[in-house]
């Protein structure tokens, strides 16, 4: 996959090296500072699960950066359906651009790359899911053309 530029923002997949800033910004919320933890050393299960979405192929972990600084990351998840004729869906998941980053236009743009590299590998729709304790998430995925057309359930353990 290659990286994407602009003026403001360099878009790429994730090294390991990065693993400790991506941690630091899913942990950097209310909802995120519950269920992960940055501090250092980081727990082992982080760098087993980088390492698994690293040898997969319709995994990616990207990362926003600027100035060499990541700012930001998503997940991007190829998956493979039979409904809608055999299509492949684009999952983007655990999305955060810093604090201090937000409200400049990144969020978007990291979009439009995330929903170009779906559409590069055919992906008939992209999809997504927010908390609902986030509802400026959930503004912000509707001002990108997302629509809340389904109802998302999960078995958390």
């Amino acid at each position: 996959m290659q990286p994407s530029n602009t003026d403001r923002v360099t878009f790429r997949e994730a090294y390991k090296e990065d693993l400790p800033r991506i941690i630091e910004l899913l942990a950097d919320d209310p909802l995120g500072s519950r269920r992960d933890d940055a501090s250092l050393p980081l727990d082992d299960r982080y760098a087993v699960a980088f390492d698994a979405l690293s040898r997969d192929p319709n995994q990616v972990m990207a990362v926003a950066e600027q100035d060499g600084d990541v700012i930001g990351c998503l997940q991007l998840s190829f998956i493979p359906g039979l409904t809608r004729k055999g299509a492949w869906r684009g999952q983007i998941e655990g999305v955060r651009i810093a604090a201090t980053h937000r409200g400049k236009g990144f969020g978007r743009e990291f979009f439009a790359w995330a929903i170009g590299q779906c559409q590069a590998r055919d992906c008939a729709l992209v999809q997504l899911s927010t908390d609902l304790t986030r509802p400026g998430a959930k503004r912000f995925y509707e001002s990108l053309g997302f629509e809340a057309s389904h109802v998302g359930m999960k078995l958390i353990f």
